[in-house]
């Protein structure tokens, strides 16, 4: 059992997590992600580690309340314990001196990019940073990102706050200014990366993303986060979750993170309907 140390609310929907879990906040690094259960019949829900302590042995979580079991995770309060939690799994970030490196958030993807900015922070990179929201009070971790950013853009969908656009248009931006840049990291929803890595790929700028296809195991076993990269199958949980972005079949990423959406509804629905309970925050 994984004691939950504090909670707090960042947006409408979306909750960080302290989690006590000293043997794994030892050994994770960025870019890595766990798999957890909220009760000995709760689905596998995978997640990016958004920070952890070595010290105090805590790692935090992230999530949005989007299907029934972050629904059941969103209801845990403090003091609580999550059944199980395994990690970490995936392979780490690919943290070097790249030079200036474009760190790109959309959503609740702003959550898995910050200790991969911090990191490539640390190695001595430039870091800048643009993040995208649907509207300002969807909006997270802007001055934790911004303490690390030698420049933080914001854009939201709505015009709500920073820029009305999306987060290409930020990027065009600086690519058109000149700005010699050595890496995009990109992670948020697979429209926001695939837009992001076609705007790179024209301008030959080495571009990552980071891979959140429906997941079972997480150790390669079930094949359920299968992929296509280079034209060749990969799995999200092994050789993952972070790719080339010019490499990874984006439109068959989509099809299938979408194939149980109408099973994921029903689900929902009977939540709801048993429980009476809907997304808090």
């Amino acid at each position: 059992m994984f004691r939950l140390l504090a909670r707090k609310t960042l947006a409408p929907s979306i909750h960080l997590f302290e989690v006590e879990a000293p043997l794994l906040s030892q050994r994770v690094k960025a870019g890595q992600f766990v798999v957890l259960r909220v009760s000995e019949k709760g689905e596998r829900i995978p997640l990016t580690v958004a920070d952890w302590d070595a010290e105090r042995g805590t790692l935090t979580l992230i999530f949005q309340e989007v299907g029934k079991s972050t629904a059941e995770l969103g209801q845990l309060k403090e003091g609580d314990a999550i059944q199980d939690l395994i990690g970490p799994l995936g392979r780490p970030s690919e943290i070097a001196l790249y030079g200036t490196v474009i760190c790109i958030g959309g959503g609740i993807g702003i959550a898995p990019v910050y200790p991969i900015a911090r990191a490539l922070k640390r190695e001595g990179n430039q870091v800048l940073s643009v993040l995208g929201a649907r509207s300002k009070d969807l909006l997270i971790l802007e001055a934790e990102m911004a303490a690390l950013s030698e420049t933080l853009l914001v854009t939201t969908d709505d015009g709500s706050y920073g820029r009305h656009g999306l987060v290409t248009d930020e990027l065009r931006s600086l690519i058109e200014e000149g700005l010699k840049i050595a890496l995009v990291v990109a992670i948020g929803p697979p429209v926001m990366m695939q837009a992001v890595c076609k705007l790179t790929e024209a301008y030959s700028i080495k571009t990552t993303v980071s891979l959140d296809s429906i997941m079972v195991d997480g150790t390669g076993m079930c094949g359920a986060c299968r992929v296509t990269v280079g034209g060749k199958t990969r799995f999200v949980c092994v050789h993952g979750p972070e790719f080339d972005g010019h490499q990874v079949d984006f439109d068959e990423y989509i099809l299938r993170k979408r194939m149980y959406l109408k099973e994921e509804k029903e689900a929902m629905a009977r939540y709801h309907a048993c429980c009476g309970e809907g997304p808090h925050g």
